[in-house]
């Protein structure tokens, strides 16, 4: 029995067939399904039978070997793209010791695993972190932002942040206060790991680069805009959302259409032509243009091509306002530096709740107030509620999202002499200052 012979394996009343693969250990099998699916089975519980022989090439040492590297060359005539990686799902393959999708490639692994990469773009890779999203934390935020700087400055065209999805509108929130690029900052993932027939890897990978190339200079997450395969949505930094846990098209704008999509087709066939990148777009709104900084909220610090404020105060939380709250559940909000309240409707809370609100205010805690609807704005002049909140020295969020507002909110209070001030004033896309549709 060779990696590429095909099996029958029986363990415990379930029989399955496939193609016998490498495996990392000598515990398991690996057996890729007709579907597209691999399988991990405990070899000493198991029945195999060899139905056929080789009849897949397959190179043990390819696969399992650790210290293999791509070969990356560089064209003279060719943009450069920087692939920093932070873990998830695009990064990731199944652990079949558990079953579990886990976070084990770097960047240079990403190239070999979507080869579609190769003629785009020569490419700079390197590792952040290699953890799964919701392990993210702020000091991780500062390292990322460190690390684009280094690559803008040492020539980056564009930068492609992989990230898992769980957590990248958080990311790419932090990074649209924190950075002020001349070049885009583009976030990508994937939904479904590269083991999955039905795996968004390549797409989303392919898109996020001709992104990155393209001439504008936002900080973006580029996904699937529909369950199939023929557009990535391009989402601004501050106003997008995973409104799906599993659907490709997770991603959403709220409140507007994307910044922009990019058509699968005509970017699969970009390649190395000059503006084909840009001619894969359609903007909606007018982007950033590529090449000019002092725009952003950090545009007034210190730096040389991209100006970086990496500031943040980690003393805020994001709570939820629902009825039948004990005030008590508060308790653990003292002496915070600040608060983020996702209210009901127009941004409401129990009454009830209104003097231990003022209290923190009191205290020297910066409240903000958000919508727990996400699309529209908060207004606290309409009912006797919200008057009696911004009495208590609420601060109206406007339609900035509750988890956006979290990280503006951190990011102000290390950066703005007036954080209060700048949670009701539109920093970096997050807010619209004055009541009108979105497109």
């Amino acid at each position: 029995m060779q990696p590429g012979d095909r099996v029958r394996v029986e363990r415990g009343g379930v029989t399955n067939e496939g193609v016998l693969l490498p495996s990392t250990t000598r515990d398991h099998l690996v057996v890729k399904l007709d579907g597209g699916y691999n399988v991990g089975i405990d070899r000493d519980a198991a029945d195999v039978e060899v139905l056929e022989s080789a009849v897949r090439e397959v190179d043990p040492a390819a696969e399992t070997d650790d210290d293999a590297t791509s070969e990356i060359t560089f064209d003279d005539d060719l943009p450069t793209v920087s692939l920093i990686s932070t873990g998830g799902t695009i990064a990731s393959t199944v652990d079949y010791r558990t079953g579990a999708v886990t976070a084990q490639f770097d960047a240079e692994d990403v190239l070999r695993a979507v080869p579609e990469l190769a003629g785009r773009a020569n490419y700079r890779g390197r590792v952040v972190a290699n953890i799964l999203s919701e392990n993210m934390e702020p000091s991780i935020w500062r390292e990322l932002a460190a690390a684009v700087r280094e690559e803008v400055e040492a020539g980056a065209d564009g930068v492609v942040v992989m990230h898992g999805t769980d957590t990248m509108q958080y990311s790419a929130s932090a990074l649209s206060f924190m950075l002020d690029s001349p070049v885009p900052v583009v976030f990508t993932g994937s939904q479904r790991s590269a083991d999955r027939p039905s795996s968004d890897n390549v797409m989303n990978a392919v898109c996020a680069v001709e992104a990155a190339k393209a001439d504008h200079a936002e900080t973006l997450v580029c996904m699937h805009a529909s369950p199939s395969d023929d557009a990535c949505a391009l989402h601004r930094g501050t106003r997008v959302r995973k409104n799906h846990t599993s659907r490709r098209d997770a991603f959403e704008t709220v409140g507007a259409a994307p910044l922009g999509l990019i058509d699968y087709e005509a970017a699969a066939e970009a390649g190395s032509e000059g503006d084909a990148a840009d001619a894969a777009i359609e903007w909606n709104r007018e982007p950033l243009p590529r090449g000019e900084t002092g725009t952003g909220p950090a545009g007034d610090a210190e730096g040389d091509g991209v100006a970086v404020a990496p500031d943040l105060d980690g003393d805020v939380e994001l709570v939820k306002f629902t009825p039948g709250m004990d005030p008590a559940a508060w308790a653990y909000l003292d002496d915070k530096d600040g608060v983020v309240i996702e209210g009901t409707g127009l941004g409401h809370v129990h009454t009830d709740l209104i003097p231990r609100i003022e209290e923190l205010v009191e205290g020297g805690t910066v409240v903000a107030m958000t919508s727990q609807c996400l699309a529209g704005r908060v207004c606290d002049r309409v009912y006797d509620t919200g008057r009696d909140l911004l009495d208590a020295g609420v601060v109206e969020a406007g339609d900035t999202l509750p988890g956006t507002a979290k990280v503006k909110l951190m990011w102000a209070l290390a950066n703005r002499s007036d954080p209060a001030e700048a949670m009701g004033r539109d920093l970096a896309g997050e807010l619209t200052e004055e009541s009108r549709p979105w497109r």
